[in-house]
C-alpha cells in the first residue's frame, strides 16, 4: 500500500537521533488553528519569491494537492467524494486567509473511515491465500489513474494492492533465504532470517496496516492542519514547508542539542523510508555503506526486537532509528543502486554524535603513470560540505574552523609536494555556508565575481572574491554528481565561468539554486494580536545566478566531461521535484576568464577520457547496471506472477554478482568491489592528463 503521506517536510529530522513524533502537550483551540492557518497563508503570499496570491487557480491546485497528499495512489477517495467537495475548490484560498481550514478536516475524516474499511477488508481477504501463478499485472503508480466511481468499487483496487504487498514480502523472504543458503547460515544471514521469524507475509502486512491506521486515528487537529498547510507551502516550491509545533520543536532539538543517531536525512517515498542524504561526519557516513536512494524496510534494536517500517511515516520511523550513543541499530535496506529487485542487506551502525572531524576537507596525493611512461602527482581533496565556525570568527579567532581554511592548508601541502593537478571531489556535497563557497573560489582566482543573488523584489546583488591572494594556480578539476547541490554548485559554476578549471562527473548537478528563509511563528507576537507557538514556515526568498547570468536552479551545472555512474541514471535533482522554480537568466557580468583556451582543452581531454572509459571493464559493468536500473525504473506495471517477479530479481542479482567477480572471489573481493570508485579514478586520470598538457604548454612557451 502506498501510504507515504509526504507529510510536512521533504526532509527528515536531520540526524535521526533527535526528532521523533513527540506529541505536544499544548492543546490548540479552534481560534489557535484559525490563526495558524491565516498566518501561514499570508506569510507565503507576501514573502515567497514567486510573489503569488492564493487565487482561484492556486485554490484548485491546493484542492488537488491535498487529495494527492492523503491518497497518492487513489485507493481511498472515490470520484463521488471528489464531486462532493468540488463546490469548495475555487475558494479555498479565500477561506484560508480567514483561517477557515474546514475542508482539510472534512477530507481527512473520510480518509480515516476509508482506512478502517480497508483494514477490515484486508483481515477478511488475507484469511484466504492468493494465487500467484496467474497472468496478472499491477499498476505501480495510480496517481493519474481514474478513481473508483464510489465506495462499492474500492474492494477491486484493494484486492490487487494487498496481493502485490503480500507478493513483495514473499520475494523478500526468498531473497533472504537464498542469501542465507549461499553464506551457510553466517551470523549476518542469521540476523537477516531473524527479522520476521515466525511471521507470515500476511501477518506482517496486517501489522503494518494496524500501525498506519493507528497513526491516522491519533493525529491531533494541529497535525492534520499541518498536512494541509504543508501541501499549500509545497505549491510555492519543493523546499517550502510548514512545520507544526511538535515537528518544529523536535527539528530544532535535532539541529542543536541531541545530535545522536545514525546521521541521515530521510523522506517518505512510495511507502518506503528513503535515504535522501548521509550527513558528513555522522555514524552512517563513517560506516560508508548507507547511500542516498537506499530504502529502509526494517529496523532491529540491540536487544533483537525488529520493527517493519514500510508505510510508516518518517516522523514515527525515526523513533526506532534513533537511540543512545554507543548502542547498535541494524537497518534492513534495499540498496537504491540495485533497482526494484534489490537484494535486502543489513547494515549494523553504532549510534553516535556527529564527528565533525569526519566532515572536514581531506587531502591526499596520488602518483599517476601516463601512457608515455611519465609520472605526475595529482592532489585529491574530498569536500563533504561548506562549513565554518562564524561564532569563533566574530570573536576574532584567526584560527577559526572553516572549509576554506582547511582547503588552503591542504593546497599549501600540495604545492610543497609539487602536484601537477588538483581534483576536488564534491559529489556528495549538499551545500552549506555561501560565504565559504565564495572564499573557496577565491583560493583559485585573484579577484572576481562568484555569484549573483536576485531577491523577490528582483534586485540583484553580486557576491565577489576581493582577496587577491591565490593558494593554487595549477590545473583544477571539479568532480560533481547529481547530488552536488546549492553552495557546491555555486563554487563549480564560478570556477567554470571564470575559466579557472574543468567540471567532470554526472551530466549535471542537483539544480538547487534558491535561498531559503525560516519564519518561527512565536517570534511574531503582534500577528493577529497574540503570541502563538504555531510552528514555522520555510520558503524560497531568492535565486542564485552564475557570473555568466544563467540560473543555478533546475538545470544545475553541466559537466565538461561526463563520466558514467549509477547516479546518472537516477531521477535525482530539482527538476524532478514538484512545483520547482524554473531555470531563467539575468544579465551576465563583465569578467576576465583565466584560461581562454579551456573549452578547447576540455574537448581534447574528453576524447581521451572516452577511450579510457570504453576500455575499462568497471565502466562496462556500470553501464549494464544503469541500463537494467532504467528498465525497471521506467516500468508502469509489474507482474503478480511470483515466478516472473523472481526471474526479474535473478537478472539483477546475477549482474550484482558479476560486478563483484571483477575484483576476484571471496569476502575480500566483495569488500574491494564495495570500495571501488572508478569514477574518482577517472577524474584523477583526467586531471593527470590536464596537468601534463599544461606542463607541455609551459615548456613550449619557455622555448
Amino acid at each position: 500500500m502506498k501510504m507515504s503521506f509526504r507529510l510536512f517536510f521533504i526532509v527528515a529530522l536531520l540526524l535521526c537521533g533527535a526528532a521523533g513524533w513527540s506529541k505536544s502537550a499544548k492543546v490548540y483551540s479552534d481560534e489557535d488553528l484559525r490563526t495558524i492557518a491565516a498566518m501561514t497563508a499570508e506569510i507565503l503570499e507576501t514573502n515567497h519569491f514567486k510573489q503569488r496570491l492564493i487565487d482561484e487557480k492556486m485554490s484548485g491546485a491546493l484542492f488537488d494537492g491535498y487529495l494527492k497528499t492523503l491518497d497518492p495512489n487513489r485507493i481511498f477517495f472515490t470520484q463521488r467524494d471528489v464531486d462532493r467537495f468540488l463546490p469548495m475548490r475555487s475558494d479555498l484560498g479565500d477561506k484560508l486567509s480567514k483561517g477557515d481550514a474546514s475542508f482539510a478536516f472534512a477530507v481527512y475524516d473520510i480518509l480515516r473511515k476509508r482506512h478502517h474499511a480497508y483494514r477490515e477488508f484486508a483481515e477478511r481477504r488475507l484469511a484466504t491465500p492468493f494465487d500467484f501463478s496467474g497472468d496478472e499485472d499491477f499498476l505501480l503508480d495510480r496517481s493519474e489513474a481514474p478513481r473508483a466511481a464510489d465506495s462499492k468499487d474500492l474492494p477491486a483496487l484493494w484486492e490487487k494492492q494487498l496481493k502485490n504487498d503480500v507478493l513483495s514480502y514473499r520475494l523478500l523472504d526468498r531473497a533472504m533465504n537464498e542469501a542465507a543458503e549461499k553464506e551457510k547460515k553466517s551470523d549476518r544471514t542469521s540476523r537477516i532470517e531473524a527479522i520476521w521469524r515466525g511471521k507470515t507475509p500476511e501477518e506482517r502486512l496486517l501489522r503494518r496496516l494496524r500501525d498506519v491506521g493507528n497513526d491516522i486515528d491519533q493525529r491531533e487537529p494541529v497535525e492534520v492542519l499541518g498536512v494541509y498547510l504543508n501541501t499549500l507551502a509545497q505549491l510555492y516550491g519543493p523546499h517550502s514547508n510548514y512545520m507544526p509545533p511538535a515537528i518544529d520543536e523536535d527539528f530544532g532539538i535535532g539541529m542543536s542539542l541531541s545530535l545522536t543517531g545514525i546521521g541521515a536525512t530521510l523522506s517518505s517515498d512510495d511507502g518506503y523510508i528513503k535515504v535522501v542524504s548521509v550527513v558528513p561526519g555522522g555514524p552512517a557516513a563513517v560506516d560508508g555503506r548507507l547511500k542516498a536512494g537506499d530504502r529502509i524496510v526494517a529496523v532491529t534494536q540491540q536487544d533483537g526486537s525488529t520493527t517493519d517500517v514500510i508505510d510508516m511515516p518518517v516522523s514515527k520511523a525515526v523513533k526506532f532509528i534513533r537511540g543512545d550513543v554507543g548502542t547498535k541499530v541494524t537497518l534492513t535496506v534495499l540498496p537504491g543502486e540495485k533497482g526494484r529487485g534489490a537484494v535486502p542487506v543489513q547494515y549494523v551502525i553504532v549510534r553516535d554524535r556527529v564527528r565533525l572531524v569526519d566532515s572536514e576537507a581531506k587531502g591526499e596525493v596520488r602518483e599517476i603513470a601516463l601512457p608515455d611512461g611519465a609520472k605526475i602527482k595529482v592532489g585529491l581533496i574530498t569536500l563533504p560540505g561548506f562549513y565554518g565556525d562564524y561564532a569563533a570568527e566574530r570573536k576574532g579567532d584567526k584560527n577559526y574552523k572553516s572549509c576554506s581554511h582547511d582547503v588552503r592548508r591542504i593546497l599549501e601541502k600540495f604545492n610543497s609536494d609539487k602536484v601537477g593537478a588538483v581534483v576536488i571531489d564534491i559529489r556528495r556535497n549538499g551545500g552549506g555556508f555561501l560565504l565559504e563557497a565564495i572564499r573557496l573560489t577565491g583560493l583559485f582566482i585573484t579577484t572576481g565575481p562568484v555569484v549573483q543573488v536576485q531577491t523577490g523584489n528582483r534586485k540583484v546583488q553580486v557576491e565577489s572574491d576581493d582577496d587577491a591572494s591565490v593558494a593554487y594556480t595549477g590545473p583544477l578539476v571539479i568532480l560533481e554528481s547529481k547530488m552536488s547541490a546549492s553552495s557546491s554548485e555555486i563554487f563549480s559554476a564560478a570556477i567554470r565561468d571564470l575559466g579557472r578549471g574543468l567540471v567532470v562527473g554526472d551530466s549535471r548537478t542537483f539544480g538547487k539554486g534558491t535561498v531559503l528563509s525560516v519564519v518561527p511563528f512565536d517570534r511574531y507576537p503582534g500577528f493577529f494580536g497574540k503570541k502563538l507557538d504555531g510552528g514555522s514556515a520555510t520558503y524560497e526568498t531568492a535565486m542564485f545566478y552564475r557570473p555568466s547570468g544563467g540560473s543555478v536552479q533546475q538545470l544545475g551545472i553541466e559537466a565538461d566531461i561526463r563520466i558514467p555512474s549509477l547516479t546518472e541514471s537516477m531521477d535525482i535533482g530539482e527538476m524532478f521535484l514538484d512545483n520547482h522554480l524554473p531555470w531563467n537568466s539575468i544579465n551576465a557580468l563583465h569578467f576576465r576568464r583565466v584560461d581562454g583556451d579551456l573549452d578547447f582543452k576540455a574537448e581534447l581531454l574528453r576524447k581521451s577520457s572516452e577511450k579510457r572509459v570504453a576500455a575499462n571493464p568497471e565502466f562496462a559493468m556500470i553501464r549494464r547496471r544503469a541500463e537494467l536500473f532504467r528498465k525497471f525504473k521506467d516500468r508502469k506495471t509489474v507482474s503478480l506472477n511470483e515466478q516472473k517477479r523472481w526471474s526479474d530479481y535473478g537478472v539483477e542479482k546475477e549482474l550484482q554478482d558479476a560486478t563483484e567477480r571483477l575484483y576476484g572471489d571471496g569476502d575480500e573481493a566483495a569488500a574491494r568491489a564495495r570500495q571501488a570508485d572508478p569514477v574518482l579514478d577517472e577524474a584523477v586520470n583526467i586531471a593527470a592528463e590536464y596537468g601534463r598538457m599544461e606542463t607541455a604548454e609551459t615548456a613550449k612557451a619557455g622555448h
